[in-house]
């Protein structure tokens, strides 16, 4: 009897100490796991030229911090997004697929806007997956602060729209498209209520408590300013203070009937907006480095499409607007002042990431990618799996970032823009490192045909270049955006097909 009880006790004592063994073990993985899963914090600008920012060679941008990110990290100079305007580019971003897809073809109204209509019901289906929710689902923390801008949630008890649907924890900011760049209108706790400050400054503010929050746990944060969306003014004294008396330079002065004077307005105030974003991402790389977690934070800062200022007579986007005197006339589908279009000043971003002890300081990466590509290297960031239930269009970039290139990298580049508010347009784009080809299906007179390689502003348009060689190029792209729109099932490829029968 008393060895039975020994042997009992014994029996005891080893489970135990096997069980004190695995959890320390399970404890120590755990804490490994943790610092192997680095903090993630996106920074996403809205209307942000790639020349919005000093390290990409235009010097009158006042913009110390994202140069300092830029030497810290790596820069990507061919950096494109799959549709020139905000809430498809979004759509894309959040999902690695076209937005087309989805069903979301251009801007969606906010509420306050003239164009809203409450019966509409666009935004981003809540049954995709976006790679928040995977991030989510693996155990990071996940807060949006700023701009969404994919689907209205105000006008309804019905939800599916908002971000926190779509795989954010929490959720601070901007309830549509835009705001006020001062005392704006911002959802916080769920409710809408004004706010006192410059836009950037209060979004900053929400941003820095959600790090200070989650700081002992790997975060996802998605930092969404509105800035440099227009209007731009007003900004703090001091983002102001380095354009008062600058003489900005423009790109085309020669270009005809360019309203100079308007551009150079224009330009001073836009880059102010962009030093407003600058000097407070200065405030969150300060707060990383404060709370020691700055090398296990992985920055990314990138916008979600581009900006022209006077770039080929037009500002704005991929809905550019004539900054000419007189206008173009109008044209069947195109208003008369606007200028639907895909340069790359409007597809292209800039783009930086710091990675520390992964990505080497300083290089600068010359590989076409898109924000499709996100998705994948975001996930595989985190140590978190594709879902096997959501087709991903992207392709990681990791290879890129740690200097380990594939020798096949595929350099072209598809994209698309159906215009449908003001006037219509219906683009698609296909570009090599040498030519970009750009049709309109709904009005074949807007094509073009760009010889990037001799031709990187898109002066000239070769469309109607006779040339055997020229058509041959026109042919070959024209069958890669028709394969791409198969591969996408894009129903505008059928619609063209259908008419023209």
């Amino acid at each position: 009897m008393v060895r039975l009880i020994v042997t009992l006790l014994v029996a005891v004592f080893v489970h135990q100490l096997i069980s004190d063994v695995k959890s320390l073990f399970a404890e120590e993985y755990s804490n490994a796991d943790t610092l192997a899963r680095p903090n993630i914090l996106f920074v996403y600008t809205d209307d942000q030229a790639p020349w919005g920012f000093a390290s990409s060679g235009y010097k009158q941008a006042y913009t110390p911090n994202m140069d300092r990110l830029a030497r810290d990290g790596a820069m990507f100079t061919n950096s494109f997004v799959p549709t020139p305007v905000c809430s498809p580019a979004r759509a894309s971003f959040l999902t690695s697929r076209y937005a087309s897809e989805y069903g979301i073809l251009d801007f969606i109204p906010h509420p306050q806007h003239k164009l809203y209509d409450s019966n509409d019901g666009i935004g981003l289906d809540p049954d995709s997956v976006t790679f928040a929710e995977v991030l989510q689902k693996s155990g990071y923390a996940t807060g949006l602060v700023g701009k969404f801008h994919l689907g209205d949630w105000t006008q309804t008890d019905n939800k599916i729209y908002h971000p926190t649907n779509h795989g954010y924890d929490y959720f601070m900011g901007l309830t549509g498209g835009g705001t006020t760049p001062v005392d704006p209108p911002l959802e916080k706790n769920g409710s809408v209520r004004q706010f006192e400050g410059l836009t950037t400054d209060i979004l900053t503010e929400d941003a820095l408590k959600f790090i200070r929050d989650h700081q002992e746990k790997p975060f996802l944060l998605s930092l969404h300013y509105r800035a440099p969306h227009s209007k731009w003014l007003p900004v703090a004294e001091e983002d102001w203070a380095p354009y008062v008396n600058l003489d900005p330079d423009i790109p085309n002065p020669d270009y005809p009937g360019l309203q100079t004077e308007l551009v150079k307005k224009k330009t001073r105030e836009y880059l102010a907006s962009i030093s407003g974003v600058d000097r407070n991402l200065g405030r969150v790389l300060a707060l990383l480095e404060e709370l020691k977690i700055a090398d296990s934070t992985v920055v990314i800062f990138t916008s979600d499409h581009g900006y022209n200022m006077g770039h080929n007579g037009i500002t704005h986007k991929g809905n550019g607007s004539w900054i000419v005197d007189p206008d173009p006339p109008a044209t069947k589908y195109v208003r008369a002042g606007h200028r639907p279009n895909m340069y790359d000043n409007s597809l292209k971003v800039p783009t930086i990431v710091r990675w520390p002890g992964k990505v080497k300081p300083g290089i600068v990466i010359d590989e076409t990618i898109t924000s499709l590509d996100w998705y994948p290297t975001l996930v595989e960031i985190a140590g978190a799996i594709l879902p096997a239930n959501h087709l991903v269009r992207g392709r990681s970039l990791i290879p890129l970032l740690v200097g380990d290139t594939p020798a096949d990298w595929d350099q072209d580049y598809y994209g698309e823009y159906s215009q449908i508010h003001y006037s219509q347009a219906y683009m698609r784009c296909y570009r090599t490192p040498e030519w970009k080809l750009i049709r309109d299906f709904l009005d074949s007179g807007r094509n073009e045909l760009y010889h990037l390689s001799l031709d990187p502003e898109e002066a000239n348009n070769l469309i109607n270049d006779k040339r055997p060689e020229v058509q041959s190029v026109i042919a070959e792209l024209s069958q890669k955006i028709d394969a791409r729109m198969i591969e996408v099932g894009d129903d505008l490829l059928k619609e063209s097909v259908s008419t023209s029968k």
